[in-house]
């Protein structure tokens, strides 16, 4: 029998990686996706919880959900609700406390244990005679890993995520991660590069590494090196990553300024499949704010990092994150950030007001900044960094740049790619090559996106090798 699954994910890329864990998990229960809850017979919401108020969404979007589950029980049939993700490990029973009609909650280290939690909602079901059972709540930090009870994955996109590392040892004072997703745990290395090939077999051309910290990555090694060590770092994963035939591309976030070694500072000029782009978090330029949310860098250290990785690859942009209005911020330190931001020159980056998350130090410190000086700051901030968004893109127009068509557009004909700089850009081409890499001419610049016209020699030949492409860009920018 044929069964709808419904997903809705929030947040970060790790959700959108876990949320097609679960499709290739309940794919052999009979299940394939839907985009309509309404037809689904299995509804799970993948939650996020690093922005405030988290959870109201959750139970905002609940409640839309038993609808559709009421009227599926009145035409006789059902739908069972599963809430998993960060909101899900640290809810756990008060989801089903306030929410008895939700099957199931599970946080993002269990959700390999999906097909036998369906199996015991289904046999408690049964007991009670078509009776619904009390939900199950799976929230621990099992000792054995996930990703050794997920399938092979089946995508065939061209543009996917690889989970190499999970968890948080850093404990910034303002962020949930390291109680929701656990300690820092990263795969072995010979697992990554099997997945890798799997997935490059199946079309894919660019791979995304994703990880809470992803530069913090120390997999178990395949084989011992010269040097004795058992363990691989970020940089020498991508290393060998390159050497999969029909890789073109690779990125890797969310990176921590602490841990960018020097292997992989130098891959950044070394790999040419390394996209010269990396997303850096930052979070203050203020060293009394860096110390009070415990990122244990100063401005000075993540300067030093920018610097380095410019003298590797002299065409590298940056993004990063920040947060406005963090307790304690005064004006000076506001504008210690805009120092920073004017001295880095960013091609984009994301910024927030600080909002207290439930269970962090940061919740708990004196000192709380009034909403309307974080507004007025968010405000400054933003419209510097718009401004950067703005000049970098301008400074593409007229170049040829090679851009993934990963993304049907609007308009009929119309198909998105992404440049090596993750900038969006939207072209007139053919069907056949949505999912190839082709070469466009960048004709004007928007804050948040560009217009290109695609050449016409890629309608004969859409493939390019890597070192080409990597010859061409540095031709360019």
């Amino acid at each position: 029998m044929n069964k709808k699954l419904y997903i809705k994910t929030y947040g970060c890329q790790m959700n959108v990686y876990d949320s097609d864990r679960m499709v290739d998990l309940l794919k052999p229960l009979g299940y394939s996706i839907t985009e309509d809850p309404a037809e689904a017979d299995m509804a799970i919401l993948n939650t996020c919880h690093i922005r405030e108020k988290a959870e109201q969404k959750v139970y905002s979007d609940l409640g839309r959900l038993r609808q559709h589950q009421t009227k599926r029980r009145e035409s006789g049939e059902d739908m069972m609700i599963g809430v998993g993700g960060c909101v899900g490990q640290a809810e756990g029973q008060e989801i089903i406390r306030q929410a008895p009609y939700v099957s199931m909650v599970f946080g993002p280290q269990t959700y390999h244990r999906l097909p036998e939690m369906i199996a015991q909602m289904n046999r408690e079901k049964e007991k009670k005679e078509g009776k619904k059972p009390k939900g199950l709540v799976d929230t621990d930090f099992p000792l054995e890993s996930k990703f050794d009870s997920l399938p092979t994955p089946t995508s065939t996109a061209s543009s996917v995520f690889l989970s190499v590392q999970e968890g948080c040892d850093k404990f910034c004072t303002f962020c949930v991660v390291p109680y929701t997703r656990g300690a820092e745990y990263s795969r072995p290395a010979a697992d990554v590069l099997k997945e890798a090939n799997n997935l490059v077999s199946k079309g894919a051309l660019e791979i995304t590494l994703l990880g809470q910290n992803v530069n913090a990555y120390h997999g178990q090694a395949p084989y011992s090196s010269s040097h004795g060590t058992n363990e691989w770092g970020l940089g020498r994963l991508i290393y060998e990553l390159s050497q999969i035939k029909g890789l073109e591309r690779i990125r890797y976030m969310t990176s921590h300024p602490r841990d960018m070694d020097d292997e992989l500072i130098n891959a950044h000029g070394e790999v040419p499949q390394l996209m010269p782009f990396l997303h850096l978090p930052v979070q203050s330029g203020s060293d009394s704010i860096l110390e009070a949310m415990n990122r244990k860098h100063k401005a000075r250290d993540y300067l030093e990092v920018i610097e380095k990785l410019r003298k590797a690859r002299s065409d590298i942009a940056f993004s990063s994150d920040f947060i406005v209005g963090f307790p304690g911020e005064r004006e000076d330190d506001h504008k210690a950030t805009l120092d920073l931001i004017r001295q880095v020159k960013y091609a984009q980056a994301y910024s927030f007001k600080y909002s207290k998350r439930p269970g962090t130090p940061a919740g708990a410190m004196e000192l709380q900044v009034d909403e309307e000086v974080k507004s007025r700051r968010l405000h400054e901030l933003q419209g510097l960094l718009n401004e950067q968004q703005l000049s970098f893109n301008r400074s593409m127009v007229g170049t040829i740049q090679v851009i993934l068509l990963d993304r049907k557009g609007k308009h009929k004909g119309q198909m998105i790619g992404k440049t090596p700089y993750m900038q969006s850009v939207p072209v007139t081409a053919p069907e056949s090559l949505f999912g190839k890499l082709v070469k466009v001419r960048l004709e004007s610049a928007h804050e948040n996106s560009l217009v290109g016209a695609l050449l016409s020699s890629d309608s004969a030949n859409a493939m390019f090798s890597h070192m080409s492409e990597s010859l061409e860009r540095n031709d360019e920018v």
